[in-house]
């Protein structure tokens, strides 16, 4: 019985460690490639025969209008101002779904289940005419405002996560004089630690990596475009395609070292949360 038990870890040891390598395979093309000296989009072989930094380099000097360094910190703060407003939405929301009660209470949570089930792009065009409307297009505002709109109906996760705080802690503190808010402030978000980093967490990576809402938002204004745009555009021609791909790699390395940098600093708290929070969400 313990050599079948022995061999079944050995099996399962050898697999997820394939599939591992697998996984981490494309990740470590990209990163070789985004050093490779020679050659153009297309090679026979793995590993570069030339190495140099000039794919990095040419990112941030090039004369050719690929301004990288702007579309780095547009990126940045479309994700970090979208991120604090998502959080503070998502974890408002899922706290007083959790401790509240009110009539609609139940129609929202089946309403809110029903919507999150439809892909978000569903309504790219009547969003982009509605901000059209508004004039809001080709502006990092207008992502802002997209990215956080619907940050109300993801919150099931994080009323999971309140739901496993006793109630008990809010009933004392009230008998003692304490306000909701002062309850929610003082008691509940401390032990909330984890599910509001999971959130936040969620809440920048998403424009981080969002490509399709802003190339359909930023339209041509190059001086607006996020690293997504910016790097699709570089290789989206022909003429760019085949000499432009090393750097291509070096940017898609640049724009993955902050976030995983960023997850790997709260993994912790962002398994914390996802595990507490499925328990009851």
């Amino acid at each position: 019985m313990k050599k079948n038990k022995l061999h079944a870890i050995i099996t399962s040891q050898v697999i997820l460690t394939i599939l591992a390598f697998i996984w981490v395979l494309p990740i470590i093309f990209v990163i070789l490639q985004s050093f490779r000296a020679e050659g153009g989009q297309f090679v026979s072989y793995f590993f570069p025969k030339h190495w140099t930094l000039d794919n990095y380099k040419y990112l941030f000097t090039n004369k050719d209008g690929w301004n990288y360094g702007q579309w780095f910190l547009n990126t940045l703060f479309v994700s970090v101002i979208s991120g604090i407003i998502s959080t503070f939405l998502s974890i408002g929301v899922a706290y007083s779904l959790s401790r509240l009660q009110f009539k609609l209470k139940g129609f929202y949570l089946k309403f809110a289940l029903i919507v999150g089930m439809f892909p978000g792009f569903l309504s790219m065009i009547s969003i982009y005419y509605i901000l059209k409307a508004l004039n809001l297009t080709n502006s990092l505002w207008a992502l802002v405002l997209m990215y956080s709109y619907g940050a109300a109906l993801g919150f099931y996760v994080q009323k999971g996560f309140f739901d496993t705080i006793p109630q008990s802690l809010d009933e004392r503190a009230q008998i003692d004089g304490a306000s909701r808010w002062q309850i929610f402030t003082k008691i509940t978000l401390p032990i909330a630690k984890p599910i509001i980093v999971y959130t936040a967490l969620g809440a920048f990576t998403g424009p981080w990596m969002d490509f399709i809402f802003a190339k359909v938002v930023l339209g041509n204004n190059q001086s607006k475009w996020t690293v997504a745009v910016g790097l699709f555009t570089m290789v989206s021609s022909k003429e760019n395609a085949n000499s432009l791909f090393m750097s291509f790699a070096a940017g898609s390395v640049l724009i993955a070292i902050p976030i995983t940098i960023l997850f790997i600093w709260l993994q912790r708290f962002f398994v914390e949360g996802v595990t507490a929070g499925s328990v009851k969400g």
